[in-house]
C-alpha cells in the first residue's frame, strides 16, 4: 500500500512535465520548403537520379535543428520521385539553408507521366506536390508541404 501512495504523486509529475513540453512544441509558424536546383547523378538500370537541393526558410524565433530529411514528390498527382539524405544540420532564426536530398525516379514513372502529358488538356503545365519531413531530436521533427505548377518549355510540347 504504501508503493501506491509513493508511484501516483510521481505519475502525476511526469504526466505534468510532459503536458508542459507539449505546450510548449505549439505556436511554430511552418517552415518554407522551395526546390532551389536540381542536378543529375549517376543513375542505374530502369531510375534516374537527381540531386535535389531544398531551400528551407524557418519564420520562427527559435533554430530548427535536423539529422535527416525525406522528401516525396507528386506529378499530375502521381508519385515521381522519392528520397532521403541523412544530412545534419541548422536552420538560424529567421533564417534559411540549403539541404541536398538525392531523389530516385523510375523510369516507368517518366514514362507514365509523358503519356499523361500528351493526353492533358492543360497542356504545358504540369502540377506538383511536393512532401516530406525534417527529422528533429525527440518529438521535434518538421512536417512540410509545398505545390505549385510548371510550365514546360515550348520544344518539349508537341505541335498542334
Amino acid at each position: 500500500m504504501p508503493i501506491r501512495r509513493v508511484v501516483l504523486p510521481v505519475l502525476f509529475a511526469c504526466a505534468a512535465l510532459l503536458s508542459g513540453g507539449c505546450a510548449s512544441l505549439t505556436g511554430r509558424a511552418p517552415v518554407e520548403v522551395m526546390v532551389a536546383g536540381v542536378e543529375p547523378l549517376q543513375g542505374e538500370g530502369l531510375e534516374l537520379r537527381m540531386l535535389v537541393k531544398l531551400r528551407i526558410q524557418n519564420p520562427n524565433d527559435l533554430p530548427l535543428e535536423f539529422n535527416g530529411v525525406s522528401l516525396q514528390m507528386d506529378v499530375q498527382g502521381r508519385r515521381f520521385a522519392t528520397g532521403v539524405s541523412d544530412a545534419t544540420g541548422s536552420v538560424p532564426r529567421f533564417g534559411e539553408a540549403l539541404v541536398e536530398v538525392p531523389v530516385s525516379v523510375s523510369v516507368l514513372r517518366i514514362a507514365q507521366q509523358a503519356i499523361g502529358v500528351m493526353a492533358d488538356e492543360r497542356r504545358g503545365k504540369l502540377a506538383y506536390e511536393m512532401t516530406g519531413r525534417l527529422a528533429g531530436p525527440a518529438f521535434q521533427s518538421v512536417r512540410f508541404r509545398s505545390s505549385g505548377e510548371l510550365a514546360l518549355p515550348a520544344y518539349l510540347l508537341p505541335a498542334e
